[in-house]
């Protein structure tokens, strides 16, 4: 080799070394996070998330800086930092549809979404898992290679002649093979720290999946081990209750530890894939003043209102059988829950930090010291430690998703609600449907009457007039009878057109005739924007849903042209598992809120009757995606025009 030569792999030893020791200090780094996160995510302790991802940006920044020393440098992939809110109007601050008093909360919130919601974070935390295996051996095992060759040249020359070429060789190779492994090394890191804008391939889907299933993991466990405290909170209150007979302690308590429950339904939804409802009756109305002044609560009679609102919390509250499946809950989930939630994250954790990593550090000679029988060591066996690690490992991956989903069914179990209260609910949400379906019907009758008064009822007085007035003038001024004939005829035309309107803001006669889909697509046709109909539908759903599900669609492509300011639309009906299925997405300026005025509570109300849901999706910038599902049944096949 010459001078220059050696030289350039002398540099790429140490350049690889350098970037091997970052890695090992990746490690520490996610560590750091694991600290952190379990916290974060375990036990809503949100404002600790942001410490130590900014912390570790700064350690892949000083990564990118060393890879791309003497080479192409890497640029920064993250987003650019969000803006400061600005107070709306009112001087309120606005964060995904909510408005805050003080600044610093959405300051805090974007700020949070802008680091969570990056890829690039991800691809930090995929660099600080893999990295101290992968960046150790491409960095360590040249400078391995020269250190085990000197020192064997060095410590055995005096006794063989050959031990000094012997240890030279193997510098040497070290040397040979350091521009290689440092190139490879480079590679790895462009690949996970440089920006990019390939779309992910399966090897980051997987690894992202399998990280997000692990966090999610981590958040039910540590939500499991909150649910401790609020248990033996429970028990104290119940002991004071019924053990003491203070009854005021109960029902504060009751309902300050519904929002674990309640947050357990809705992860086991999103997270595990088991909806579970709301269980909790509907709190009872203030029962009127007797003729007597007092007011009555069961077969109690009290002579306050305050008493008797007291008194009927507390027995909405403990005659609830959702409130006492809450209490079974809180003392079984952090054994029954907790337990089965560690056992994944506890075979992960153990199977590569407990045996496969420090056994692999010991075969490269970072560690000396050998293992026990229950750390980089199996039944006092160290060479079966790294291969029993992996197994642990991968069970741990592959059982994790079906914990995650019988956690879920665990959660079903005790928190969904009862037949009693499913009747409840059901009885509530008819009672207010049917408010909202007879408000509805009465504000339509009433537009429909204005609508006739000042249209087209109008027209046909102001006809009868000039009827009248032709009667007189056509023996003394035929021509000016003609003139008022001419008149009669429009405004007979203006009135006709007018009363077609109004039968179409009634029922469409399209939507009789040819039914949903032609209905919408004539709708399509005529918007300024370009809008895309694709359909699914293999029957006609009922006149009634028809008919709500038609005037929905309407006005959410309304609020598309005239709100979003949106230059594409698309719809797209389908039915399947029993439900009208509806998705209106434009890629207008979003913002869109139930609360705003928009027509979207009116949506709610009309598909509500039929016990319809709408999902919003609108963040500021957009897209807004509008979801809506109606359960009905299908019934002859459609008759659509091509």
């Amino acid at each position: 080799m010459t001078t220059r030569a050696v030289r350039a792999a002398g540099l790429a030893l140490l350049h690889g070394a350098a970037l091997a020791g970052l890695g090992l200090a990746g490690a520490v780094s996610l560590l750091v996070h694991l600290v952190f996160f379990l916290p974060g995510f375990g036990l809503g302790l949100i404002f600790l998330l942001p410490v130590p991802i900014l912390a570790g940006r700064r350690h892949t920044d000083l990564v990118r800086r060393v890879a791309g020393a003497g080479a192409a440098p890497l640029g920064s992939p993250y987003r650019p930092r969000p803006a400061p809110p600005r107070p709306e109007a009112d001087g309120r601050y606005l964060h995904d549809n909510r408005l805050y008093r003080r600044p610093w909360v959405p300051a805090f919130l974007r700020r949070l979404d802008w680091l969570l919601g990056d890829s690039a974070t991800f691809r930090d935390l995929g660099w600080m898992t893999l990295t101290p295996a992968v960046g150790l051996l491409l960095g360590g095992l040249p400078v391995g290679l020269v250190a085990a060759g000197a020192w064997y040249a060095a410590s055995n020359a005096a006794r063989h002649w050959w031990a000094v070429p012997a240890g030279l060789a193997v510098a040497a190779a070290g040397l040979a093979v350091a521009p290689w492994l440092r190139t490879l090394h480079l590679g790895w890191t462009r690949w996970w720290l440089a920006p990019t804008d390939r779309q992910p391939g399966r090897l980051r889907v997987w690894y992202g999946r399998q990280l997000m299933l692990l966090l999610r993991l981590l958040c039910l466990l540590g939500l499991s081990l909150a649910a401790l405290p609020l248990a033996v909170l429970s028990a104290v209150a119940l002991l004071l209750t019924y053990g003491l007979g203070i009854v005021v302690v109960l029902p504060p308590v009751i309902q300050n530890i519904r929002w674990l429950p309640d947050l357990r339904r809705r992860l086991a939804g999103r997270w595990s894939g088991v909806p579970v409802e709301s269980p909790y009756l509907p709190r009872p109305g203030m029962p009127d003043r007797r003729p007597d002044g007092r007011y009555q609560v069961g077969n109690h009679l009290y002579q306050t209102e305050r008493w008797a609102a007291s008194n009927l919390r507390l027995r909405w509250l403990t005659r609830d059988p959702a409130s006492w499946r809450d209490f079974g809950w809180l003392l079984l989930d952090p054994f029954v829950g907790g337990l089965s939630l560690a056992a994944p994250l506890a075979a992960i954790g153990y199977g590569i930090f407990g045996l496969a990593l420090p056994r692999f550090w010991m075969l490269v000679g970072l560690r000396t010291d050998g293992g026990t029988d229950w750390y980089a060591s199996v039944a006092g066996s160290e060479a079966a430690a790294i291969p029993v690690g992996l197994a642990l490992t991968t069970l741990g991956l592959l059982a994790a998703p079906a914990v995650l989903r019988r956690n879920g069914r665990w959660v079903a179990l005790l928190l969904a609600p009862t037949a009693k209260a499913r009747l409840a609910l059901r009885v509530q949400r008819l009672t207010e449907t049917r408010a909202d379906a007879t408000e509805s019907q009465a504000a339509e009758l009433r537009r429909i009457e204005r609508d006739l008064h000042d249209g087209a009822q109008a027209r046909l007085v102001a006809m009868g007039i000039n009827l009248g007035n032709v009667e007189y003038l056509m023996d003394r001024d035929p021509q000016a009878a003609r003139a008022l004939l001419a008149e009669a005829r429009q405004a007979s035309a203006q009135a006709l057109t007018e009363l077609r309107d109004l039968v179409r803001g009634i029922h469409p006669p399209v939507l009789a005739e040819r039914g949903l889909v032609d209905a919408v697509r004539a709708l399509a046709l005529d918007l300024p924007v370009r809008t895309d109909v694709t359909v699914d539908l293999p029957g006609r759903p009922e006149p009634p849903i028809e008919s709500a599900a038609y005037f929905a669609v309407s006005e959410l492509l309304t609020n598309a042209v005239k709100h979003a300011r949106s230059a594409r639309i698309t719809v797209d009906l389908g039915y399947a598992d029993g439900r009208l299925r509806i998705v209106v997405a434009d890629d207008g300026r979003g913002g869109a809120d139930e609360t705003g005025g928009s027509g979207l509570r009116g949506i709610v109300r009309r598909l509500g009757t039929f016990d319809g849901v709408v999902d919003l999706s609108s963040p500021p910038g957009g897209p807004t995606t509008v979801k809506l599902e109606v359960p009905c049944a299908l019934s002859s096949p459609r008759t659509s025009i091509s």
